[in-house]
């Protein structure tokens, strides 16, 4: 985990814990309870970290344990797609395009590391040409289809998709909720195709080669108005 990380980076220059709180501008209680794990590593703090600990920002957030499924629950990846759904859906139908399902997750999950400095699911994501996805995004929607829980229409050359029940969010914190919320209103009265290009010019879609897993840490490299904010020329 990022707070062992730290915490030995700290130990191996001799550095104390009220040192290196001050150095990056926080207190020394609030720096303690980052190395414990009880509160996140914002942006800021770590870019200053890393500056401190002489090291690129990218090798001290990007953490083996976070760039693979160790943590991947399938019951909140499950309560997470059925969230973007009812929130995320057309207000006429409630239904929303496959595709457009897809790019919302990456952006909540993405968004999420760039706040947090860690993802929401732990899902790899893979650069393919559709996009930014994890391989079992597909599985996981044929299992919620199977289960009752989403119907699925074609409609045209999409594939449609709406929640047939209220869903159980027990596995989702209450600000997990509202930045969910926060990426389904930003992006409901947009076209696929819109999110689709929006995803491919981030720095993380265009920096990784075909088929590669894109690290989550990349995207603290994007513009903080490009991280999953719809262009203001894009609602007109």
């Amino acid at each position: 985990m990022m707070n062992l990380k730290i915490k030995k980076l700290r130990k191996k220059l001799s550095l104390s814990a009220a040192e290196v709180a001050s150095s990056i501008g926080i207190s020394r209680p609030t720096y303690e309870k980052i190395e414990e794990g009880s509160r996140d590593l914002q942006v800021g703090e770590a870019i200053k970290l890393a500056n401190l600990f002489r090291m690129p920002f990218n090798d001290l957030v990007l953490d083996t344990s976070i760039e693979c499924n160790s943590f991947y629950n399938i019951e909140k990846y499950k309560q997470i797609i059925l969230f973007c759904i009812k929130q995320g859906g057309s207000l006429s139908d409630g239904l929303i395009p496959k595709t457009k399902l897809a790019k919302l997750l990456y952006l909540a999950d993405f968004g999420w590391f760039y706040g947090h400095l860690k993802p929401m699911t732990g899902l790899q994501y893979r650069r393919i040409q559709q996009g930014p996805v994890p391989d079992e995004y597909f599985r996981v929607v044929d299992e919620l289809f199977e289960e009752g829980a989403i119907t699925i229409k074609p409609s045209g050359q999409a594939l449609m998709i709406g929640v047939n029940e209220s869903s159980d969010q027990s596995k989702l914190s209450v600000k997990e909720k509202k930045f969910l919320n926060k990426i389904c209103k930003e992006w409901r009265g947009a076209r696929t195709e819109e999110i689709v290009q929006f995803t491919h010019k981030q720095l993380p879609y265009q920096i990784c080669r075909k088929g590669e897993i894109i690290p989550y840490a990349l995207i603290t490299q994007e513009e903080p108005n490009r991280v999953y904010q719809r262009p203001l020329q894009c609602r007109i």
